[in-house]
């Protein structure tokens, strides 16, 4: 009898009742199965043991018995069992316990080991013995595949209905069930102005970060409903973030269609539950046209194109990516053409600028190899932009119509949505001020927190309306005759418009995305372009390769003749300034200096200043003191006397003396009969 299971071993130690119901719900409308489970301490009171000595665990009534991680009640059993405290544990049913075979398992096997006996509704049971513990495992595997056929039977019952299209699942902001279970946008014109103009700029833009940055230069905000606690359904207005703008843009609701099956859980080795996104391939059931959306299904498909684009910047492949900042023209646009990948861009400076340069790493990166080629973008991209000009021309009108046109229609939308949102803030200001008239005034506890909810209501609202009026005055300002004026001057202005420095990197590489889909550069003796245009067509453009900066550097041999020429008649600075007068510049585009004109020199080894004068006989000072045997102030005082000159070497007044061959001075005499210093020609001599 299961009585006689029963020892006085059993009874020295406690008895654990464990009771548990799967959900809340359960445990308030099933009451009659909760109170069972308590009554099976009268089981244990009957069995031997003392009330005192019989424990209940309840703490996870409204938990799932599914897995252990988050029943703390079921992890203490298991803590008492294994420290033998335990000698018998109850639960109604098996399924109470645990409806997993793993956690159910080792309960039984820590039962066996410390001889802790197990009871339910039908008994008693010794998992030390082999019956027992095969009729305990059995009894487990049922519960937990009673499990799965609840799980698999509602698990078939959603599938029909998403089958069928009719599954509903909670619509995402700006769209909601109507009365007869169909679903429309919502009623609110604001939350519908809100998610227009999301797709609206990311059309326009090409970019969710734009879109992004657009809402919260212009000061709007973006509506979000909550889903859970207490104020479920309320809706909340905020700037809106970059993950909550690609929900939108991901999500086929607002395209008007059916999805089911978007993502997948899995269960994580800790007991909790990760949500994995599924590839589009592998969506269950996929159904266009279902109900009423934001945009249609192809310009959804479009969008999911361009995120794509802009997401595989950061991807494995590096392709296009998104307009960026930088002036590389055909960024994600460019091909090598020795081995078919994709270029990438790097960036150095050049005369304290930007210049881009293409470069094919792929096999240095990903088999450890050499880089294929590196191409100038300077070169191609001004003849790219050449090309893209040449091409805009005869539709530079129609462009600069729909230009108006755009800034026109986004100066509408923009000045709607604030006033919605002006409109809703007088909207909640006119609701406090009802709810304050309506309070008692001798109620000061109430009527002050509503007469500041009031205040505050209308603060905001003045806020905006103040922040609404001064945007819609710019808006004015920029839309005014005058910058219409401009904008169809753009047929006549396109080529300085591209080349002007305060057009935006990115608009310039939009039109050429516009306009062509890759160019394959080939660098050999010279540098080979082939454009492949959007409709099909190709152009191939021959371009010059740069020279070296080695030869950039070298001198023209007619600038080292001009500085070799004047040296003869100037020093290094007069000849820097003779060259910059005479229009000459450095290889830098700089005018020249003493150290270049001294460079060119050394580099071209071209006697100085100074050594030229000494072979054409020039003295120094001291030579000319010790010639004559005077001192050197003397030699000054004959230079000032014009007996001599002086020809000066640089421009510090330093150079030799010049005493001509067919003369000779005769030195003064002091005293009396001074006589200054003379300079006399030396006769010939007559023949003996």
């Amino acid at each position: 009898m299961p009585e006689l299971k029963v020892t006085a071993d059993h009874l020295k130690r406690d008895a654990y009742l464990y009771v548990r119901q799967s959900t809340l719900r359960q445990v308030a409308e099933h009451g009659e199965s909760t109170q069972r489970q308590y009554a099976l301490r009268e089981r244990a009171i009957v069995a031997g043991w003392p009330i005192e000595r019989i424990h209940v665990i309840d703490r996870d009534l409204g938990k799932s018995g599914s897995s252990s991680t988050a029943r703390d009640g079921f992890q203490q059993l298991v803590s008492e069992v294994a420290l033998g405290k335990a000698g018998i544990v109850m639960g109604l049913e098996v399924s109470r316990l645990a409806r997993n075979s793993a956690d159910w398992h080792r309960l039984i096997e820590l039962c066996a080991l410390t001889a802790t006996l197990i009871l339910d509704e039908d008994g008693i049971y010794d998992p030390a013995g082999f019956n027992d513990r095969l009729l305990l495992g059995l009894k487990g595997t049922m519960s937990e595949a009673e499990l799965h056929i609840l799980k698999a039977r509602m698990r078939g019952g959603q599938l029909n209905k998403a089958r069928r299209g009719e599954l509903e699942m909670g619509p995402p902001v700006g769209l909601v069930y109507r009365t007869d279970g169909t679903i429309g946008l919502d009623p609110d014109a604001q939350v519908q102005s809100a998610i227009r103009l999301v797709f609206e700029m990311f059309e326009r833009t090409g970019s969710a970060v734009q879109t992004v940055r657009f809402f919260r230069e212009q000061g709007l905000q973006f509506p979000r409903r909550l889903r859970t606690g207490a104020n479920k359904g309320d809706l909340l207005w905020a700037p809106p973030q970059h993950s909550r703008i690609l929900q939108v843009l991901h999500n086929p609701r607002y395209a008007g269609a059916f999805v089911y099956g978007r993502t997948r859980t899995r269960h994580r080795p800790d007991g909790g539950v990760s949500v994995v996104k599924v590839a589009r391939v592998d969506w269950q059931f996929v159904m266009p046209g279902m109900h009423l959306g934001y945009i249609d299904w192809e310009r959804f498909e479009a969008n999911q194109r361009r995120l794509a684009d802009n997401a595989g910047a950061f991807g494995g492949e590096r392709l296009s990516g998104p307009a960026r900042e930088g002036p590389a023209l055909l960024q994600g646009r460019v091909l090598c053409g020795l081995c078919g990948e994709r270029m990438g861009v790097r960036y150095s400076r050049e005369h304290s600028s930007t210049v881009p340069i293409y470069v094919c790493q792929e096999s240095a990166v990903r088999r450890a190899g050499k880089i294929c080629q590196t191409v100038p973008g300077k070169i191609v991209d001004a003849a790219v932009a050449a090309l893209m000009i040449e091409m805009m021309t005869p539709m530079t009108l129609a462009v600069s119509l729909e230009v108006q046109r755009e800034l026109e229609m986004r100066a509408h939308e923009t000045d709607t949505a604030r006033r919605q949102h002006v409109e809703r803030l007088r909207y909640d200001a006119e609701l406090a001020r009802r709810r304050y008239m309506k309070v008692d005034p001798d109620n000061r506890l109430v009527a002050d927190s509503l007469e500041a909810e009031w205040n505050d209501k209308l603060r905001r609202h003045a806020e905006a309306a103040k922040d609404c009026e001064r945007r819609s005055k710019q808006q004015a300002a920029t839309l005014s005759a005058a910058a219409r004026q401009r904008i169809l001057g753009l047929a006549e202005q396109l080529p300085q418009i591209w080349n002007d420095a305060r057009v935006d990197f990115r608009e310039r590489k939009r039109i050429v995305r516009l306009l062509l889909d890759d160019v394959t550069l080939i660098k050999a003796q010279n540098i080979t372009a082939h454009v492949r245009l959007s409709g099909g067509a190709t152009r191939t453009l021959k371009l010059e390769r740069p020279l070296p900066i080695a030869q950039l550097r070298k001198f023209k041999p007619e600038l080292v003749a001009t500085v070799d020429r004047l040296l003869d008649q100037h020093c290094d600075r007069e000849i820097a300034d003779i060259l910059n007068r005479d229009g000459w510049r450095t290889w830098e585009g700089k005018p020249f200096s003493l150290k270049k004109v001294a460079f060119i020199r050394g580099a071209y080894k071209r006697a100085s200043r100074y050594d030229r004068l000494r072979r054409r006989g020039m003295l120094t000072t001291h030579e000319v003191a010790t010639r004559f045997g005077i001192a050197k102030t003397t030699v000054y005082e004959w230079g000032r006397q014009g007996l001599i000159r002086k020809c000066y070497a640089d421009s510090l007044n330093r150079g030799l003396w010049q005493i001509a061959s067919e003369t000779t001075i005769l030195k003064g005499r002091g005293g009396r009969r001074s006589s200054p210093p003379q300079a006399t020609p030396i006769t010939a001599q007559p023949p003996e």
